[in-house]
């Protein structure tokens, strides 16, 4: 059997521990191979799935129906709190099913003006010790034309479609209001809502406007564009007095949301794998506290809702983050390690851990560490 057919296999199994096992099974052959590779096979699958009605079987299999799990967040109504990260599905070709894997929204990106190959491979490394990742990818993706185009053309699944606006590699700072702005355009009507990505590690010079007169200004473009619900991701590694001068900017711009955080160029001591010394981002496990943290130091600080990343696998890490604040939560990390299954454990799971603690909804337990 080759490795497409077995995880073809995959979405057929019943019931949750068969999928646990099957993916288990599964796993040690797509860590055999390199990272991006892996991730491409698996996306060229899900892809193959989309247009059949396959997709059928894997909601069935993976949805997890209950009212206490609906969130009203920035106009949108979530079915569940857990969510796919941008970077996942970069060119928006597999929205439909990531949805069906039972996930309650779906953030595709990020996408730029220019179509950009990314920074050289290899560019994505697993730290298997410690259920991570580092990737320095660089933004590669097809462009705000042929993103747009696909977006426009095909179906979207019934979940919340968010979209991640990067800055392209080759336009300068000076210029990047008009470059987000160009993106935005073209993909406009097919977003549930929209992130200003400035936080990535990984394009030269991006962070650099994450200060108060850059977000001003392409926040303010997009705003004055009509873009809404309009969001902005920030770094876990932005210093506090910055993350509060960008939430002030929220606040006046009258922004809708705040997603924290994107990944880290800090190296926690606790990092078991050679590959740590490695050039960009890191994601998973060890950013779980320093992610929550983050959330709860933002939800604190504004009223507007808070989507929660990093580190979160499994429901206990979700759980956390919206009792820190997180109105909603996304993951990709911990889909490498966990598998399929995921966002259909993380909301049971957290049904589970809502009876345990009395509340009668996900809404009810926001920001109850606060």
């Amino acid at each position: 059997m080759d490795l497409s057919t077995a995880v073809g296999g995959l979405i057929l199994v019943r019931d949750e521990a068969e999928t646990m096992g099957a993916y288990d099974l599964l796993k040690p052959a797509l860590f055999g191979l390199p990272p991006e590779t892996a991730h491409g096979l698996t996306h060229r699958l899900l892809r193959a799935v989309q247009t059949t009605p396959m997709t059928d079987l894997l909601r069935d299999r993976f949805t997890v129906n209950d009212s206490r799990l609906h969130v009203e967040a920035f106009g949108n109504e979530f079915p569940n709190p857990v969510g796919v990260a941008a970077g996942f599905d970069k060119n928006a070709e597999v929205p439909r099913s990531l949805a069906a894997l039972g996930f309650g929204h779906v953030e595709v990106g990020g996408v730029t003006a220019e179509r950009q190959p990314g920074n050289p491979r290899p560019r994505l490394f697993r730290l298997r010790e410690d259920e991570a990742l580092i990737n320095r990818m660089g933004f590669n993706n097809e462009g705000a034309d042929t993103v747009g185009e696909r977006l426009d053309r095909e179906p979207l699944p019934e979940v919340p479609v968010g979209i991640n606006i990067g800055k392209s590699k080759s336009t300068a700072l000076a210029e990047a209001p008009d470059d987000y702005l160009y993106t935005y355009e073209r993909v406009a009507e097919a977003g549930d809502y929209f992130v200003v990505n400035v936080s990535s590690p990984n394009t030269p010079g991006l962070r650099e406007l994450q200060n108060r007169a850059a977000l001003e200004e392409i926040l303010g473009a997009l705003a004055d564009a009509g873009a809404d619900p309009l969001l902005v991701k920030l770094s876990p590694d932005l210093p506090e007095p910055a993350v509060e001068d960008a939430l002030g900017v929220v606040d006046d711009l009258g922004l809708d949301g705040i997603i924290a955080t994107n990944t880290t160029t800090s190296r926690p001591n606790s990092l078991k794998s050679s590959q740590q010394a490695e050039r960009g981002g890191l994601s998973g496990k060890p950013i779980e506290s320093i992610a929550t943290e983050r959330v709860r130091f933002v939800a604190e600080r504004t009223d507007v809702p808070v989507i929660g990343v990093g580190g979160i696998s499994n429901a206990k890490g979700a759980y956390e983050k919206i009792r820190a604040g997180a109105s909603v939560v996304q993951l990709y990390t911990g889909l490498v390690y966990e598998g399929p299954g995921l966002a259909r454990d993380i909301n049971e799971g957290i049904i589970d851990l809502l009876d345990r603690d009395g509340f009668d909804s996900v809404e009810d337990a926001v920001g109850a560490d606060l």
